[in-house]
């Protein structure tokens, strides 16, 4: 046995001895090659009925888990908001380790499950026949939930990017819609030249805008193989988005407000910052957040890094999953199909969710849904368009979660000092790869 699978992945917080090519946390149902569980056991699973705890913050699963209990009356769903994303982490590595209180059902983002699925602390579902769903998804979040021949989660939404403007504040100032990223940084400086006070958009250090850009930008920073991880921010793609990003840095034109406060939300309000390059699921936020400007902002295509092409990235998403020492594995999986897959989607959809399912992205009914924030603008079509233009081959590495909390620490300081995004990039990778190492991977150069 390596030394590697002796330690601890203390920093992952899932307390499983990682044990190279083996199950690592020993629970039932955590091993790919279980058997396979037919349509008939969980037929009989939902007549027999039971309890299903399931921990999410999504808002439109509370009206899923009311039909779900209305459709099989003797399943009890027990929808419970643990936080937001770490904080939820948190408490689910904490019910892991104490092998006690672990949910049956838990609502992990896509750059997070990978963590899960490498100590098995997630339930395979291919037995369930999870693999059979491959094509009722968008390439993007399907990818995110596979890890080698194993499905660790079935996807919920997803956040195919777009590039939110202000109408109102482009033609006050004569500004051209920008296709490229090139003319992104122009717009920015005629806006900011008119306007000192007007920024292209704020941004202070955001380790998932950086990633999503990357992807886009055709930067595969990330290798896995198992333990075995690489990390290089050198290659053209990279080069490209610091080079660009670094001017807007440079000269001053992004807005200094930290994303999601009540500066931020004013700033989208009154016009100081004037687009967001986000996923698709931001336009509830507009509605319910920025309701002075309804009717001010449109939806655009993303700007691309080279003329001509229709590349886009995720900025966002989760899945729901299965952890191995949950229960009612049978009821467990029936719901999270029925969410993800079965009718709950329409129900999510109808609720504001975005959708990763390429049967609901293509349906007219929804490409043909008029946004009346967005002045009356058909913008599912923008964003269905952006998730078929989703590069499948991006991954995440094992440990995403510590190496995002760091990035304030290394590539944020290009945001307020003479330090490089360039610079920032190589710190990251350097901290990231240090930080690996301690826990047992092994790191290549």
């Amino acid at each position: 046995m390596s030394k590697y699978s002796r330690r601890l992945l203390r920093g992952l917080g899932l307390v499983c001895v990682l044990a190279l090519g083996a199950t690592a946390c020993g629970s039932d149902g955590d091993s790919s090659d279980q058997k396979r569980v037919d349509a008939a056991d969980i037929r009989a699973a939902l007549k027999e009925g039971g309890t299903v705890t399931v921990w999410a913050w999504e808002p439109t699963l509370k009206q899923v888990a009311a039909d779900f209990e209305k459709k099989y009356p003797k399943v009890d769903i027990k929808l419970v908001n643990a936080g937001t994303n770490n904080d939820q982490y948190k408490a689910l590595q904490n019910a892991i380790s104490a092998k006690k209180g672990v949910p049956d059902v838990a609502q992990i983002e896509y750059y997070a499950l990978g963590q899960y699925a490498l100590t098995k602390s997630v339930t395979d579902l291919t037995a369930y026949g999870a693999d059979k769903l491959a094509g009722s998804y968008s390439p993007g979040p399907w990818h995110a939930v596979r890890s080698g021949d194993g499905v660790y989660g079935l996807p919920m939404d997803s956040g195919p990017m777009a590039l939110f403007y202000n109408k109102k504040v482009f033609d006050r100032y004569e500004i051209a819609v920008p296709t490229t990223w090139d003319e992104y940084v122009e717009a920015a400086r005629k806006l900011h030249k008119a306007n000192p006070k007007a920024y292209i958009t704020s941004d202070v250090g955001d380790a998932g805008l950086t990633t999503s850009l990357l992807w886009q930008a055709g930067s595969r920073p990330y290798k896995v193989d198992g333990t075995t991880v690489g990390i290089d921010f050198t290659d053209a793609g990279a080069k490209k988005y610091a080079e660009t990003w670094q001017k807007l840095i440079d000269e001053k034109l992004v807005s200094p407000v930290v994303g999601w406060s009540d500066d931020w939300y004013k700033g989208l309000g009154d016009g100081s910052i004037a687009t967001l390059p986000i996923g698709a699921w931001m336009p509830a936020n507009f509605a319910s957040g920025v309701k002075n400007a309804a009717g001010d902002w449109r939806v655009a295509p993303l700007p691309q890094w080279t003329k001509g092409q229709s590349v886009s990235a995720e900025n966002g998403g989760s899945s729901l999953a299965l952890p191995a020492l949950g229960k009612n594995k049978e009821l467990a999986y029936a719901f999270v199909e029925y969410a993800n897959s079965g009718a709950g989607v329409r129900t999510r959809v109808e609720n504001g969710a975005f959708p990763a399912t390429t049967k609901d992205l293509n349906a007219a009914s929804f490409q043909d849904t008029a946004f009346p924030y967005f002045g009356g603008q058909k913008a599912n079509k923008i964003f269905a368009e952006s998730a078929k233009n989703v590069p499948a081959d991006w991954t995440y590495l094992p440990y995403q979660v510590y190496a995002n909390s760091i990035f304030n620490d290394t590539v944020g300081k290009a945001y307020v000092s003479d330090k490089k995004l360039a610079d920032g990039l190589d710190a990251w990778r350097e901290a990231s790869a240090k930080y690996g190492s301690e826990q047992g991977f092994t790191v290549e150069k």
